[in-house]
């Protein structure tokens, strides 16, 4: 499955102060970018995963071994957003070839799906409380739509994670199946559409 048609939204954003005449240009890491995720991220993923997780719920979606697992399998499923070369945010999905999630959801990826599952999206606590979150998320999104195999996105989260979701255009399909020990989760989807629009307009 090819993702170079999607690469537009992919695209590092460099924001550098211009260089005064004379000065010798020096590498610098750009201030902001967006780009998938790699087995080499893995523990920075898993590092703010479970602090965002383990102190609210006491458990984290996708333990290291998960991790490595689904950003070796389809990397192009993920994206991280990166400050000054650090990690401060990430979603990692994998595909998905049912209405509904069941526990063979968490674990497997589905080469022929045409569901992407958002696994985990996790901000770094000290980059929360500034819409990071949400800025993520909405171009996640629109990475998905010039992806011309995907129909639909679809997650699992705590009662109180609804409204976020719901704000950027996710819809309840009800509580989900499953469970994680005294945890319930209510299953959201959001509909993937314009493919072809989003190709003539976005350069996909």
């Amino acid at each position: 499955m090819s993702v170079v048609s999607a690469l537009p939204f992919l695209k590092p954003i460099h924001m550098r102060a211009p260089i005064s005449p004379g000065r010798q240009r020096r590498h610098t890491l750009p201030a902001s970018e967006f780009r998938s995720l790699n087995t080499e991220d893995a523990i920075s993923v898993f590092e703010i995963e479970r602090e965002a997780f383990i102190s609210v719920s006491g458990e984290c979606p996708l333990h290291l071994d998960e991790v490595r697992h689904f950003l070796t399998l389809c990397p192009e499923l993920s994206l991280g957003w990166f400050e000054q070369g650090r990690l401060v945010a990430f979603i990692i999905g994998s595909l998905w070839d049912q209405d509904r999630l069941t526990t063979d959801a968490l674990t497997l990826h589905k080469p022929h799906g045409t569901t992407v599952h958002i696994h985990v999206l996790a901000v770094h606590r000290t980059f929360r409380q500034q819409g990071k979150g949400s800025i993520l998320l909405w171009r996640y999104l629109q990475y998905l739509r010039c992806l011309p195999y995907v129909r639909r996105a679809v997650l699992m989260c705590e009662d109180f994670l609804v409204p976020f979701y719901q704000k950027s255009g996710f819809k309840g399909q009800g509580p989900s199946e499953i469970t994680v020990g005294p945890l319930t989760f209510i299953e959201m989807y959001y509909p993937i559409r314009g493919h072809a629009f989003m190709r003539r307009n976005s350069g996909c």
